[in-house]
């Protein structure tokens, strides 16, 4: 059959291969050799040697935790291969005739001793040409049916390809693997010659809803390589081995499949086949609660004990992954919170004791215990672990006055440093200088940017890339490994409008949304979920010892349940965390999308996020559909009574971050920019980059100077589909609401008064159009006075001697100027308890007094609360093993 597309000719033959086997080839996912990518493959095993070709990747002792299956990533070696060519007895079988009948035309096979086959295509079928066939066995066994009929095109000619879940641009599979149905966002493979992409599609009913996808239901696999090693996309119906694969003598196998020859590149007809097959479009709105419910509740949790902030090692509980561990994200999650809120327990609690962590640690994975290995934590104090990203945000958000934040920096620049992981990060990048100039506003650091970016886009972005060395990725393992630093270059293009950075950014966006699910299709009906009252039971938490948590059996739309729109967590955790709820890329792509006028970045940006829980959620959708994480109270429970997902305590700031994000940028897209606002950036690590608003100023429409204030609940809104946004400029409350849902709706506002008093408006209605934006501004508002936003963000004009490096216990100490908040001192020892027994601190306090602080535990580190801003003088005492004390200078710093 001939496909005509963008004034070529594509030929589809009848053609398939057929694999038996006589026994079960024992079907199992196996960690793929591919150097630096982590990734699980499907293997077969083989009685012939010759076709032993899989060699399985050994794994350290340090990956191991939540995501990472033993019984994948350990099991013994045996004889296996890989290549979907030698997973069982292979013949090959091509029709020898065609009649046509309508627009069908039906296909005959030569007899064969093992089996019939007969199969047609419907030529009319929209979008796509339909195949369709019959097999059916005439002998028992294992079978695996390859539709082996696409056009096939060398490597060398190909302008682009793509297999899910890794091999994107010209990385092509150095073997014939065959990706699950389970793993495929959407089914196909798919070949890009410069003009046409073409692709084998298998029937979108042949992935269900119900139950959620997994290996054991996975009905077909799908391919890139063949035989030859050409490019040549594959079905594979059943898996060999797979579910369904065994079959008796006699009894029918039907599957469908569609024949894909479209112009445009690979992303286009990635949109193409969401939108037309699985019927993706914008089909999420609040429905259970809106955003601002969600992130009250969120900070809510964050601060409460089942957050499990362990105060003592100022961190995240990590004990999911790595017993007695923490692990933090950014110091600027919750900095950003306390400020957009007002808040002065979020600074205290959860701020303040990350700044300190940000700036003294090594890694953000922290353990006092020495012979742990999982996930390669640190114990020394050899810090900053903080990026220059984060250390130029906080130089900007403190009015510059700090200043060992920009001396930090500049040391960051000139040197290497392992963050996260093992994974090492280049300090001499052209994203570090972009951040330097953000901090400094020397032209040198923009101009350096500007210069090492373009070479980043002819190196990396206009060369697609044909292999795994990408060296701004380190180790590839999450997502944005794949891409182009899309997020960056689009910080790039906000400040230089260089269009050049915005079309690249887009391009990797797009790359980004083939890591999202796009099926199943999501029917219209209701689906019934947790039966029996009782809620998924996570494999991975049950082996812990979980308690299973019980939940009301419900029906609901099947569209609330959807993984649509989210991606896996990672390349090497995939197989588990089907769908994440940290989807930190969607507010970046809704930016992009109002950018680029591109409506498909703005339906996956609000895919991901919008009516999915009423506050944190835990992590990922992983063995059942489930109504369990939409409930407000789902996190309000201590951590072995969780058992319906993994909680990761480092995520919830960063993901009350990422909903504050999406707040701004929506409403920022929905004004076409009149409302807007900017913004530090939050690097972090892994996917959990954020912007952070509240220290600069923006505008509301024709209002310059405007403060974005969102504290909790200051608004109940009697309709649930507005979101909103506030900022306060005089006496003046500005309000922008957006409605998340395809209806006008009319909602009745009321304003908090425990957090501003309004003349006579504090109750009123709004009406906002369908997914539309409506903008009000209360007048003669009287707000709190000297609010903790207000204190924090005052300038002091105070640029004092702030930092001092201590021979005694190799310390550091630093003086945190904040604003009219307050001041702090904060000394730690780099030296562990391998050196020193106990640490003392003399200071002199406000009234002239000697005071002491005593610490005989490590880690060795003190803070001390300032009054006012005189000078604070201090000298430093160790206990050291031996018992021996030395006592240091004394040290000052502040104005003299």
């Amino acid at each position: 059959m001939v496909i005509t597309a963008a004034g070529r000719t594509y030929t589809f033959t009848p053609s398939f291969v057929v694999l038996y086997n006589a026994a079960d080839p024992g079907m199992a996912l196996k960690p793929a050799g591919i150097k630096k990518v982590a990734y699980n493959v499907l293997t077969w095993k083989v009685t012939d040697t010759s076709k032993a070709d899989f060699r399985q990747q050994q794994v350290s002792n340090s990956v191991a935790g939540d995501g990472f299956d033993d019984k994948i990533l350990r099991s013994k070696a045996e004889a296996r291969t890989a290549n979907i060519f030698n997973a069982g007895e292979s013949i090959s079988i091509q029709a020898n005739s065609a009649e046509q009948k309508q627009d069908t035309l039906f296909f005959h096979f030569p007899a064969n001793d093992r089996f019939t086959l007969s199969a047609y295509v419907v030529l009319s079928a929209k979008p796509y040409p339909v195949l369709g066939y019959t097999f059916t066995p005439l002998q028992a066994g294992y079978y695996s049916i390859g539709y082996t009929g696409a056009p096939v095109l060398s490597p060398a000619r190909a302008a682009a390809i793509w297999q899910p879940l890794i091999w994107q641009e010209k990385r092509i599979p150095d073997a014939a693997y065959l990706t699950p149905a389970f793993l495929a966002p959407l089914p196909t493979t798919l070949v890009y010659d410069g003009a046409v992409t073409t692709g084998a599609l298998a029937g979108p009913e042949y992935i269900p809803f119900q139950p959620l996808p997994v290996l054991a239901n996975s009905r077909f696999g799908v391919a890139l390589r063949n035989k030859e090693g050409q490019l040549q996309p594959q079905v594979y119906a059943p898996i060999p081995g797979g579910y369904l694969s065994k079959m008796k003598a006699g009894e029918p196998f039907h599957f469908a499949l569609e024949l894909v020859a479209t112009p445009g590149d690979i992303t286009a007809t990635y949109q193409q086949i969401a939108q037309t097959v699985f019927g993706f479009h914008n089909y999420r709105h609040n429905d259970i609660a809106s955003l601002n419910t969600a992130l009250d509740n969120m900070v809510d949790y964050a601060m409460s004990s089942y957050a499990w902030f362990v105060d003592s090692l100022k961190g995240c509980a990590y004990s999911t992954d790595v017993p007695g561990a923490v692990k933090n994200v950014s110091s600027l999650n919750p900095l950003e919170l306390a400020l957009v809120r007002d808040d002065t327990a979020m600074f205290e609690k959860r701020a303040y004791p990350l700044m300190e962590f940000m700036l003294s640690r090594e890694k953000f994975l922290f353990s006092l215990d020495s012979n742990q290995q999982i996930q390669s934590p640190s114990r020394k104090l050899k810090g900053p672990v903080a990026p220059l990203s984060e250390l130029a945000a906080l130089y900007n958000v403190f009015g510059k006055e700090n200043g060992f934040y920009l001396q930090m920096m500049q040391q960051e620049y000139g040197k290497d440093r392992v963050r996260n992981l093992d994974v090492k990060e280049k300090g001499d990048n052209w994203i570090n200088a972009m951040h330097l100039y953000k901090a400094t506003g020397d032209q040198h650091y923009l101009a350096t940017a500007v210069t090492k970016a373009k070479r980043y886009l002819q190196q990396r972005v206009y060369q697609p890339q044909t292999a795994f060395n990408d060296p701004f990725a380190g180790s590839f393992f999450f997502w944005p490994s794949y891409t182009d630093r899309w997020i960056e270059l689009s910080e790039l293009y906000e400040l230089t409008n260089d269009t050049a950075f915005l079309y690249a950014a887009v391009d990797g966006a797009r790359h980004y949304t083939m890591f999202t699910w796009m099926c199943p299709a999501i029917p219209d009906s209701l689906i019934t979920v947790n039966k029996g009252g009782k809620a998924p039971m996570y494999w991975y938490l049950q082996s812990k010892g979980h308690q299973q948590m019980y939940c009301p059996e419900e029906q609901v739309p099947a569209w609330r349940l959807s993984e649509t729109g989210l991606t896996p967590e990672s390349s090497g955790t995939a197989t588990g965390h089907r769908g994440i709820f940290m989807a930190n890329f969607a507010p970046w792509m809704l930016r992009l999308g109002y950018y680029a006028k591109d409506t498909f970045l703005l339906n996956v940006a609000k895919a991901a996020v919008i009516g999915r829980y009423r506050s944190f959620p835990g992590y990922h959708i992983n063995t059942e559909r489930t109504t369990a994480y939409e409930k407000a109270d789902f996190p309000l429970h201590t951590h072995k009574q969780q058992s319906v997902n993994s909680f990761h305590y480092n995520h919830i700031l960063p993901m009350a971050s990422m909903l504050l994000d999406y707040l701004v940028t929506d409403v920022f897209v929905r004004s076409q920019g009149q409302i807007n606002f900017p913004a530090e950036y939050i690097e972090g690590y892994a996917y959990l980059q954020d912007k952070m608003y509240g220290r600069q100023k923006g505008s509301f429409y024709d209002e310059k100077e405007v403060q974005l204030w969102m504290p909790a609940r200051l608004l109940h809104i009697s309709n649930v589909e507005l979101n909103y946004i506030a900022a306060r400029k005089d006496d003046q409350l500005l309000l922008a609401f957006t409605n998340q849902s395809n209806q006008p709706v009319t909602a009745t506002v009321t304003v908090n008064p425990l957090w501003v008093k309004t003349a006579k408006d504090s109750t009123f209605a709004v009406t906002v159009p369908a997914n539309g934006i409506q903008a009000i501004a209360l007048h003669k508002a009287v707000f709190r006075a000297n609010s903790f936003q207000q204190q924090i963000l005052a300038a002091t004009g105070d640029n004092s001697k702030d930092y001092a490096a201590l021979e005694t216990g190799h310390a550091k100490a630093m003086l945190f100027k904040l604003g009219n908040y307050g001041r702090r001192l904060y000394v730690y020892l780099e030296d562990d308890d391998n050196k020193v027994r106990s640490a003392a601190l003399q200071y002199t306090d406000a009234a002239g007094r000697q005071q002491t602080l005593n610490d005989t535990a490590y880690p060795f580190e003190f803070t001390v609360p300032l009054q006012g801003h005189k000078p604070v003088s201090f000298r430093l005492s160790v206990v050291d093993t031996r018992g021996a004390t030395q006592t240091g200078k004394t040290v000052i710093l502040g104005n003299e």
